[in-house]
This record gives C-alpha cells, structure tokens and sequence, in this order.
C-alpha cells in the first residue's frame, strides 16, 4: 500500500446513510472485505426519528460475519455507557473478533440524543473531563486486575474485568474543540474528525494542535493515526452540498487526495448506497493510491 510519512493508507467504510436493512449487514461486511476496505465501521445514534441499528450489538454481528476486517465504533456517544461498561464491552468484542476492533469514543455532539434518555447533560468543558476519565477507567481496567478511581463524573471502587486484553486496543477519538485536540495528542492512537463537520483547512488546524500536544507530552506524534470521515457521492446534485464530496470518479479521487497529502493516512466514507461503496473502492480507491505513492 501506499504511505505518506511512513504511515499506511487505509480506507473504512462507515454504514449508516444506506437504507436500513439489517438483513443486509453481514453480506454488506463481507462485501466490503473484499473490495479492499481496511475497516468497517458502526456509527451510534439511538434516539433518531429513522431506523438505526445499536452499535455494539451490530458490530459484533459484523465481526463475525468476517475474518479478517477490523471493525470500528464511529464513535461510541460516551453518555450511552458507562465507560467501565465499554471496556468489557470492547474487551470482548476485540477477544471475539481476533483482535479486530478499534474503539472509538466521543463526548457525544448532538445533546438532544442524551436528554432524551434522560442521561448526563455536560457544558463543553465537563464533556472533555469527562472523556478524560473515561479514558483513564478503560485502559486501567485493561491493565489492573482491580481498579478505583473517583473522579467527577465517574467512580469505580475495586472494579476489574477479567480477562484483560491480550494485545493494546487502539482507541481513536472524534474531538474537535481545543481541551479535546489536546486530550487526543496526550492520549488517544487516532484522532477522527468528520470533515462534514469542518473544512479541511480548519482539520489541518486542528491536527497540528493534536500533534503538538503528543510532542509536548514525550510522545512520536507519528503513532497517531490520523483519520478522516467523509460523505461521498457520485454526481450529485449542482452545486454539491457542502459537507458532500461528489462527482465522478476523478474528481471524487482528486479530493480524496487532498485529504491523505494533509497529512489524514485513513479515509472512513460513508455512502448514500451500496453502489457507491463498490464504486469507490473499485475507481477512486486506486487512483488515490497511484497519486499519493509519487
């Protein structure tokens, strides 16, 4: 494969734009294996007026309709779980799975989705000192055979999980705001922003932030994958929407690019239809390759 800076490569595919049609989901998984996906990720949204699968229920079904796919949560809401939760949750699903999972976390973006069942509402501040702790009790329950911890949005008093993980886990985070960009550097192994969400110049902005804070606290920003999510549509509408990369293959590759030279060396993209997913592996995917392996 194709590196920038000495990193692999890699592209997901995110479900959950497509139509809902859980019988579908372990063919889907399947079929992405082998057009070449690297990973295959779940997002998790609960209380949504259209159908939606539960992440991890989901997730695990599509681990085992596959052997060698990693799988990834794009991104677990913290509120939804408890994180002492998460970590045996994880635990056994990477067990399971053969050591295929990524776990990623986020503070959760749409407060609405919480309140609705009645969980944690936090200021933008409380979210990051949450993630914070959350990060501690799961690589601490990971490592420990017990664990305490008192914090000021969870406590955990002798908790352990056994067994522990046999190998590290990686965990990528969906940050965006300054406290979080720096909480990523100093902790996580991926940072994972929707460039739906924010341009890619404002996300070159933030990954510098993200690896500076890694410089800062002793480590090689280079272990940091840095990773992008991205909506991709073939023709579409004129003019595109915004948050949308459309086209035909060329130009959808030419943008792609532009993201992996930035320094991003994984693209998870979501689709509007399985046609596109096969599309995109099969024409955009080599032309990104060709172009970043000049």
């Amino acid at each position: 494969m194709s590196t920038i800076r000495g990193q692999r490569v890699g592209f997901g595919a995110t479900y959950g734009l497509e139509p809902f049609d859980p019988a579908r989901l372990a063919d889907d998984v399947r079929r992405a294996k082998a057009l070449g996906y690297d990973l295959f990720c779940l997002s998790d949204h609960l209380n949504t007026s259209h159908p939606t699968l539960e992440t991890w229920t989901a997730l695990t079904w599509a681990a085992a309709a596959t052997e060698r796919i990693e799988v990834m949560t794009n991104v677990l809401g913290l509120p939804y779980r408890h994180p002492a939760v998460t970590a045996k949750m994880a635990e056994t699903l990477d067990r399971l799975s053969g050591g295929r999972l990524v776990l990623g976390l986020g503070t959760g973006g749409y407060d609405r989705e919480f309140s609705a069942f009645g969980l944690a509402e936090r200021t933008p501040g409380q979210k990051v000192a949450a993630l914070g702790e959350a990060l501690e009790i799961v690589r601490g329950l990971w490592r420990e055979p017990d664990v305490s911890f008192s914090g000021d949005h969870f406590h955990l008093d002798g908790a352990r999980i056994e067994p522990r993980p046999s190998h590290h886990i990686p965990i990528w985070l969906g940050s965006y705001g300054p406290r979080a960009l720096r909480l990523t550097g100093r902790t996580a192994d991926g940072w994972i922003p929707s460039l739906t969400r924010l341009s890619l110049d404002e996300a070159v902005a933030m990954r510098d932030t993200v690896l500076d804070a890694a410089r800062a606290a002793g480590r090689d920003p280079d272990e940091i994958t840095c990773a992008a999510n991205i909506v991709v549509a073939f023709g579409g509408p004129d003019p595109p929407p915004p948050a949308e990369i459309t086209g035909g293959a060329e130009a959808i590759a030419e943008r792609v690019t532009a993201i992996v030279e930035a320094g991003f060396t994984f693209v998870n993209a979501m689709f509007r239809d399985a046609e596109a997913r096969e599309r995109f592996a099969i024409e955009v995917i080599p032309l990104v390759r060709q172009a970043t392996a000049r």
